[in-house]
């Protein structure tokens, strides 16, 4: 482990023994604050996500850009200290600050015994809906990168695995996952990050084309599993709303890329939404339309480049580099 990664990790173990002592509430305000001092500082960022907002929002102006972005690390400042509060917790504790909606559409899923695929994205609390849902009705796969520091990186699997969750590493995840669904289990992945052209394909994000994996999509396809996504709010009060979407309901077409793409387009949709709702509460600083669609690509989600349709939108999942992790 190299000095900057030992740092890191005495600076997580410092911050958490403090959060680990304090009331919840004081605790997110601890956060609320340290991510205030951490826009400050990360001016790159700041640019990034404000010039995002300008495009997505473009009948916002500056000052409202500018503002929603200090709320971003505002929000994810508080968020990290949730996390390192919740560690050690019991399940009464966490589960007390959580409220369920949708419930009759998880179930639904559940009723139809073929697994299930939960598309979530960077927002609100991701973490802690996994781990509240393992409690609540059954431990689930979580599809992650590790993270750059190991010792961090075991600080957050033990985090994820602490209501029985397993945690599927990215790399050659693909059998893994395929019998986790075939044995009825769930599989929860984010789908909401930039990849590269050969990863994904290009949907409509925001009305720009933003580079988006397919693997969820392709996984449906695949096994015929039901797609229900999911995402969080937290409330200003402190509590994370944990909601179930409804299951996508498709038919297939007789052509299978088609398929994936449309589904593509309507997950990217849905996450669309949420991010509307609750703008703070995304990741605006990560470079989500880096990767750039050649000139010839049609926008429309459904018309896929011949690349598009050369087979492998589900022979890998995509490297993200910034799940769970800060800015890149």
């Amino acid at each position: 482990m190299s000095g900057r990664q030992l740092v890191e990790d005495r600076l997580a173990a410092l911050v958490g023994g403090l959060a680990s002592r304090l009331p919840r509430k004081l605790a997110l305000a601890l956060g609320r604050g340290l991510g205030r001092v951490w826009g400050g500082l990360d001016a790159r960022h700041v640019r990034i996500a404000v010039e995002n907002m300008r495009q997505a929002f473009p009948y916002w102006d500056e000052a409202q850009c500018v503002r929603t972005a200090r709320g971003v690390y505002r929000h994810f400042g508080q968020m990290l200290l949730d996390l390192l509060w919740m560690q050690g917790r019991s399940r009464e504790e966490i589960l007390s600050n959580v409220e369920l909606v949708g419930q009759e559409h998880l179930e639904q899923a559940l009723a139809l015994g073929r697994g299930i695929l939960y598309p979530t994205g960077h927002v609100g609390n991701w973490e802690i809906h996994a781990v509240a849902h393992g409690w609540l009705y059954a431990p689930v796969s979580v599809v992650a990168r590790p993270l750059d520091n190991p010792a961090l990186d075991r600080r957050l699997c033990a985090l994820r695995s602490m209501s029985g969750n397993t945690v599927i590493y990215k790399k050659k995840a693909l059998a893994r996952i395929l019998k986790t669904l075939k044995e009825g289990g769930g599989v929860a992945m984010l789908i909401d990050q930039n990849v590269q052209e050969k990863d994904g394909i290009f949907v409509d994000f925001f009305g720009r084309q933003a580079a988006t994996t397919t693997v969820a999509a392709a996984l449906a396809v695949k096994t015929g599993c039901p797609l229900l996504p999911v995402h969080t709010v937290l409330e200003a009060d402190g509590r994370c709303r944990l909601i179930y979407g409804s299951v996508l309901s498709w038919s297939r077409s007789g052509d299978r890329q088609r398929d994936i793409a449309e589904l593509t387009q309507r997950l990217t949709t849905a996450v669309e939404g949420w991010v509307r709702e609750q703008p703070e509460q995304w990741l605006w600083m990560h470079r989500r339309w880096k990767t750039r669609p050649p000139e010839d690509v049609s926008t429309q989600p459904s018309a896929l480049s011949d690349q598009q349709r050369s087979g492998r939108t589900l022979g890998k999942l995509p490297d993200d580099r910034t799940q769970s992790g800060p800015p890149r």
